[in-house]
């Protein structure tokens, strides 16, 4: 957006998430980098976890250079150097906006030990229903949330799990993709599906979760197998990584699902992966509103999924794909072998996954927050720009 003016001319604006892992809430900041408005805000980005580095060289291609929190401490010391740090950098900026429950409330804490000349507005975006919270991150999260100076949840079921008693001022801000920045590189679905070993004929499921509690792949496991025996054109492709991979290829094995179901761990050429298949699919037990889900639509993908969080809201039942209870293995594979049974269904879904396309557009989003950060940076009359608290 042509040369940005000087960074003390605009507002400092810190991006604070838990680690830069291939997870949602990293793939949507990944997004926003390449649309913000360099011209007006100064953007910074900082995160904690020292295992969830995947995205950094993505940010840096963007020209934001992560910050990890406590980068020079190792072992229990670490715990007090990330918040010395977090202290530091929030003094440095005029806007904290966080999306984690944990460092929010750790940012919110933080954010009072500064003097007001140097107190940084903290907003925050929640990802994910707070059901799926542990107990002890939701009550903190509850007990400070009032220490925000402004607050959004990334779909309406979402923010129905915030507690009632604060449910009130938060906001829903759907995010979305960068639809010129998902086209898959030519002639990828023959190249990718040779990789895979995948057959014209048969029909492709792609998954893309994390292998975390919250998306469920046993779920997604027992239904492939169930699906398997009734529709052998079927077969299954799922990326990610996580806490659960050694559980996963354990019930993996046992199920004899062998490579009818690949689990293909990281990639970075997810937008590939998505032109090879033949339908998207998520068994997730909690979500918020799924990256993946907006860049399958895109692919023209027909979406496969349990009814959870921001996903009806995003698919519309019978329209864009199919919705089936949370944890009913049986009605997924059902709905699944109805959709590779079906290449009208399956053609006639992806158009119109393909039309709400731009629906999930980043830009959108991006928009409202930086009216939210100018707003909240604004000069008082005849003064210097306002700090939280001043």
């Amino acid at each position: 957006m042509g040369s940005a003016p000087p960074a003390g001319d605009r507002p400092r604006v810190l991006w604070l998430v838990k680690g830069l892992g291939p997870g949602g809430a990293e793939q949507l900041l990944l997004l926003a980098a390449g649309v913000v408005d360099r011209s007006r805000f100064d953007y910074r980005i900082a995160y904690v976890r020292a295992d969830k580095t995947h995205l950094v060289p993505e940010f840096e291609a963007k020209g934001l250079v992560p910050q990890r929190l406590g980068a020079n401490a190792s072992g229990p010391a670490l715990r007090v150097a990330w918040v010395a740090d977090l202290r530091r950098a929030m003094a440095d900026v005029d806007v904290v906006h966080v999306h984690s429950p944990v460092l929010a409330s750790a940012a919110r804490l933080v954010a009072r030990t500064l003097p007001a000349s140097k107190r940084p507005a903290v907003v925050t975006t929640e990802h994910n229903e707070w059901a799926s919270h542990r107990p002890p991150t939701r009550l903190l999260n509850g007990l400070t949330a009032p220490l925000d100076a402004h607050h959004w949840a990334v779909s309406e079921q979402v923010r129905e799990t915030v507690w009632t008693s604060r449910r009130e001022g938060y906001e829903v801000l759907i995010h979305g993709i960068d639809p010129d920045a998902v086209s898959p590189s030519p002639g990828a679905r023959e190249r990718l599906r040779s990789e895979l070993d995948v057959a014209s004929e048969e029909v492709l499921s792609l998954t893309v979760a994390n292998l975390r509690h919250n998306k469920d792949y046993p779920n997604l496991l027992q239904a492939a197998r169930t699906a398997l025996d009734t529709e052998p054109r079927l077969r299954f492709a799922a990326v990610g990584q996580g806490p659960l991979v050694e559980e996963v290829a354990a019930l993996h094995a046992s199920l004899g699902l062998g490579d009818r179901f690949l689990l293909l761990g990281f990639r970075r050429d997810v937008h590939d992966l998505m032109a090879a298949a033949d339908v998207f699919t998520l068994a997730s037990a909690h979500e918020g509103l799924p990256v993946a889900v907006m860049e399958a639509f895109a692919a023209g993908l027909p979406v496969v999924a349990t009814e959870v969080g921001g996903l009806p809201h995003q698919v519309t039942a019978d329209v864009e794909g199919l919705l089936v209870p949370p944890g009913d293995s049986d009605a997924l594979a059902a709905a699944l072998v109805a959709v590779a049974r079906d290449d009208d269904l399956r053609q006639r879904m992806g158009a119109a996954a393909r039309e709400r396309v731009s629906d999930y557009d980043i830009r959108h989003a991006v928009a409202e927050q930086e009216h939210v950060y100018a707003a909240l940076t604004a000069p008082s009359p005849g003064g210097p720009p306002r700090r939280h608290g001043s």
